[in-house]
């Protein structure tokens, strides 16, 4: 009986040194193939979409983040473009960092985890400590831009944004906008560089106080997004004597680009599309072809014309290359205002 026990320990050892030996032989067999056991085999996109898609929303319900995404839902379920359920999930905070920061540590890797963009989504990594940028995720494109209007009290003395630029140099004029960091300020301080002047800026918390400050004279000018103010101009309250985009707003005919004005800048903030970092390259590739079809679609066209904004796509490995180039640009106008060291 000794000499069968023996035996059969004998047989388990062997089998296992042959069973570790041919996991070795498998694992030089992955890396010569270019396929590890971290799970990065080549992804089979003929099952993909297949899953529930999840699409984080880094700010609350209402705003143009919220609604540039849930459009885009829109679109993909009425014109059956992702055949899965789409959930999206409001996630804000931080201007934007609580969700962003969700989407790196929860989604990393997943082709079924999807985000949107909006001036925040540079702003805040600059000028706080946060775990991501716009480096840290795969980006997909473009869709549209949102761009920025110059506007005063329909009472105001100036008239035009040279009225504004020639009071600028005898006074300090106070320029309100929605935070200390973001779109609007940006936009005053390229104003500032290529008007060679200096205004006092005056940061808000929300879009609606700034309205009141510059109904009610407390200040003087303000930055903003068409979209929050149309109501206003169409009424009256507020004037608009300058647009950010290259060229003039179809709803805002009568009110010229800085461009137009003598002053060589433009701005707009990127309404875009990213998926989690690490995802197969053949999802990107499914949704930059989806998401052109969808900004074909009469629904998107509408809501660019709803919302003032500008009809302007990229796509892929030129889109990334336009945001290293918008982000090197808040950047540098950050840091020489004085707004971030």
């Amino acid at each position: 009986m000794k000499r069968v026990k023996n035996g059969l320990q004998f047989l388990l050892v062997l089998g296992l040194i042959l069973l570790l030996a041919a996991c070795g032989e498998d694992s030089t067999s992955g890396e010569a193939t270019g396929e590890s056991s971290g799970g990065s085999e080549e992804f089979d996109i003929s099952n993909y979409p297949s899953e529930q898609l999840d699409f984080l929303i880094a700010f609350g319900p209402g705003g143009g983040s919220d609604t540039f995404s849930r459009t885009i839902i829109d679109v993909l379920q009425k014109h059956e473009l992702y055949p899965e359920t789409i959930v999206p999930e409001n996630m804000e905070g931080g201007s934007g960092a609580i969700g962003y920061t969700y989407f790196k540590n929860n989604a990393k890797g997943d082709p079924y985890y999807i985000t949107t963009t909006s001036g925040n989504f540079i702003t805040t990594p600059l000028v706080s400590e946060t775990e991501y940028d716009h480096k840290t995720f795969t980006p997909v494109g473009l869709l549209a831009s949102d761009d920025q209007v110059l506007l005063v009290n329909a009472d105001s003395e100036y008239e035009t944004l040279e009225d504004l630029i020639k009071a600028s140099k005898e006074k300090k004029i106070s320029l309100g906008g929605t935070g200390a960091y973001g779109p609007d300020r940006i936009v005053t301080s390229l104003l500032e560089e290529s008007a060679n002047t200096t205004f006092n800026y005056v940061p808000f918390e929300v879009a609606g106080e700034l309205v009141t400050g510059v109904l009610s004279g407390s200040v003087d000018v303000m930055v903003s997004n068409p979209s929050e103010v149309l109501g206003q101009i169409e009424s009256g309250d507020l004037r608009a004597i300058a647009y950010s985009a290259e060229k003039r707003n179809p709803k805002l005919p009568e009110v010229p680009t800085f461009i137009e004005s003598g002053y060589d800048f433009s701005f707009s903030i990127p309404r875009a599309v990213y998926l989690p970092e690490d995802v197969p390259e053949e999802v990107r590739q499914w949704w930059v072809d989806t998401l052109k079809k969808v900004v074909e679609t009469p629904e998107w066209k509408a809501y660019l014309d709803n919302n003032t904004m500008t009809d302007y796509t990229l796509f892929g490995d030129e889109f990334s290359t336009y945001m290293d180039e918008t982000v090197a640009t808040f950047e540098r106008v950050l840091k020489e205002s004085g707004a971030m060291e």
